[in-house]
């Protein structure tokens, strides 16, 4: 009997240990940015992804950002505890990177869910700006015309962030040789400055340039 007690009393020591060690984990997961492995069981596919924290209760949204490196291609997942709009749906998404001006890309609702969405053609923009950064602030405009937002700190984004871009094949001395000098992210914001107009006549030249580069 009292053999008996003392496993019941051990048993029970164990199982506190990992409740707590579970929910230390749990509430890292909500406050820092954090790297997983997870697995796509209809697709038979494992992929890798960098989560951001929560933004503070009360003040924001919940909102979370995802970096996503899902079959050798990375993807900007945005999820929301709220309605954005309905399945497989384009809609406006703006972030701003510090004091920096605020960018606009267009993502989309996955096709079973009208609170999560992705983005393919700016992920690697998106992924470099974090790294860049120290703080994001974001804005999704939804259906009902009313504009979730949220802000997440940068400060331990790096590592998670670079190892889901090594993931996908994509190494950071890559990124600084690319943006040494003038990166798609600052050209992007700089041309949606600039009035309708200008912005035609900039890229009819930029193509004239890289005709004139091929001819060479």
């Amino acid at each position: 009997m009292k053999l008996k007690t003392r496993l019941f009393k051990h048993f029970l020591q164990i199982l506190c240990i990992v409740a707590l060690s579970l929910q230390t984990a749990v509430a890292q997961d909500f406050h820092t940015w954090s790297y997983h492995r997870n697995r796509d069981h209809l697709a038979n596919l494992e992929y890798t992804l960098a989560r951001s924290p929560l933004p503070k209760r009360g003040k924001y949204d919940l909102i979370r950002l995802e970096i996503v490196c899902k079959a050798n291609q990375l993807q900007l997942v945005v999820d929301s505890n709220s309605l954005i709009t309905s399945q497989n749906q384009p809609f406006d998404f703006d972030y701003r990177i510090d004091k920096q001006a605020l960018v606009t890309i267009e993502m989309r609702t996955f096709s079973d869910t009208r609170r999560r969405a992705y983005n393919d053609e700016h992920a690697l923009a998106f992924a470099e700006a974090l790294l860049n950064g120290k703080s994001v602030f974001v804005r999704i405009h939804t259906m009902l015309k009313n504009i979730l937002s949220g802000a997440m700190p940068l400060d331990d984004a790096r590592e998670p962030i670079t190892r889901v871009l090594a993931d996908c094949g994509i190494q950071r001395s890559d990124l600084s040789n690319e943006t040494a000098d003038y990166g798609l992210t600052e050209f992007e914001r700089d041309l949606k400055r600039l009035p309708t107009t200008q912005q035609r006549q900039l890229l009819n030249r930029i193509r004239q340039m890289i005709k004139e580069l091929d001819a060479r």
